[in-house]
């Protein structure tokens, strides 16, 4: 495993890259197309840019939605890549159908990429995002061009490894605001508007409850042995203030992936995606030029 401290200067080349991203970025939005595709029990949607870039597919937290992605969008498809988010059941606007035939989160992700005609693809999963990137690089590896595993526990089963990610969260933990268990104190304080803009979005992410169906279940089981067979190049990132996932947390996930790289982005927490979107597009877009 490989480890990184933000703040390692990326090759020239893609750096040029990223700064060739940024200036499309802001250029104005990318216009995307918007679909749903049709799986057991659900209509799951989603949103694709389109075009022949190699496909990144992007998985929401259990706070967003395919809309949380806005710093990533332009930055993704400036660099050339077609960018695809969607909405697993329970959020957003994918119906599913509470009484009729479920799924398991890595055969939905398989009928999405299907209906795309997409063989091949970079995964990027943050937070329960994460759960259904490690299940499904699980379960279909020969699909994955590269994994990003970002601020999440995995759903890892090991009963050791629940065990110590439950001693993170005392009691009345779950009661506080999302903001403040998923966003830095640093961030909160010095982008208030950025941190309004993420609740914003986090107190429209659920579906209706009459949509939502039931809870899906992983595909595989997802252990740290499991983890040991994944031969997909991987990049593990950890916020250092993330309260649910922190850097130790996250290097015993990025030990079991044999050379997996680890990043430790500085001063950011659960939500490193949106604190520090500049950081985190440039780290993932180095990742993948290689891959």
């Amino acid at each position: 495993m490989k480890t990184t401290r933000f703040g390692r200067p990326a090759p020239v080349a893609v750096m040029a890259l990223f700064a060739a991203s940024l200036a499309f970025s802001q250029s104005g939005p990318t216009n995307l197309q918007e679909g749903f595709v049709e799986v057991p029990g659900a209509k799951i949607f989603y949103k694709d840019s389109g075009g022949r870039g190699m496909p990144v597919v992007f998985l929401h937290a259990f706070t967003g939605s395919a809309d949380v992605w806005e710093h990533q969008i332009p930055a993704f498809t400036g660099a050339g890549y077609r960018f695809i988010a969607y909405e697993r059941r329970g959020f957003g606007r994918t119906v599913a159908n509470a009484s009729g035939p479920t799924s398991n989160v890595a055969d939905d992700l398989l009928a999405l990429v299907n209906h795309l005609k997409i063989e091949k693809f970079h995964l990027v999963g943050t937070a329960g995002g994460g759960f259904v990137a490690l299940d499904f690089a699980v379960s279909y590896p020969q699909r994955v061009r590269s994994l990003t595993l970002l601020c999440s526990t995995g759903s890892i089963q090991d009963p050791d490894f629940r065990e110590a990610t439950r001693s993170l969260t005392p009691e009345g933990f779950d009661k506080m605001p999302e903001s403040f268990r998923e966003l830095s104190p640093s961030y909160r304080f010095a982008n208030p508007e950025g941190a309004a803009r993420w609740s914003a979005f986090e107190s429209r992410n659920r579906a209706p409850e009459a949509v939502r169906g039931p809870a899906q279940p992983s595909k595989s089981s997802v252990t740290l042995a499991a983890l040991e067979g994944i031969r997909i190049p991987a990049l593990v990132i950890a916020g250092d203030a993330d309260l649910y996932a922190p850097p130790a947390l996250m290097r015993r996930i990025a030990d079991r992936i044999k050379g997996s790289q680890f990043v430790v982005i500085r001063d950011v927490g659960h939500s490193a995606w949106w604190e520090a979107p500049d950081t985190f597009n440039r780290t993932v877009l180095t990742f993948i030029a290689k891959h």
